[in-house]
């Protein structure tokens, strides 16, 4: 099992997480706000300003993994992407390079996505965090 925390104010965040639990057969993936108490309780040694920085992970055994490592770890749980995890594990660097250059820039790509993908976005994350 894996927690994914995310930002709940970022469209583009709420969508590149429902692409994920989208695959997510297996249900692997638990997610919650960061802006939860639950977020909160997981990511306290971080300032406010850094836990929204980047999504995070929280593993089973306790360790937490962000930005580029959290997002492979998200496509390590996902049966279908293999080679997306593949890639991502070629070069961490790169990985984090890709991650920081899509999260700088997420309120433009959200307006790229396009409504209607967001409005089912949404449903698919909040019927995943009941």
């Amino acid at each position: 099992m894996v927690i994914v925390l995310y930002d709940d104010e970022c469209g583009f965040c709420r969508w590149a997480l429902a692409w994920a639990l989208k695959r997510d057969r297996d249900h692997a993936l638990t997610i919650a706000p960061i802006q939860s108490s639950k977020g909160e309780q997981l990511l306290a040694d971080l300032e406010p300003a850094e836990r929204l920085r980047s999504v995070h992970v929280v593993h089973d055994d306790g360790h937490r993994e962000s930005g580029g490592a959290a997002t492979r770890a998200v496509l390590e749980t996902l049966p279908s992407a293999h080679l997306l995890t593949r890639l991502a594990g070629v070069s961490p660097r790169l990985t984090e390079f890709g991650y920081r250059l899509i999260a700088n820039h997420r309120s433009r790509l959200s307006r790229l996505v396009p409504k209607a993908a967001k409005q089912r976005a949404d449903e698919l994350v909040a019927s995943r965090e009941r």
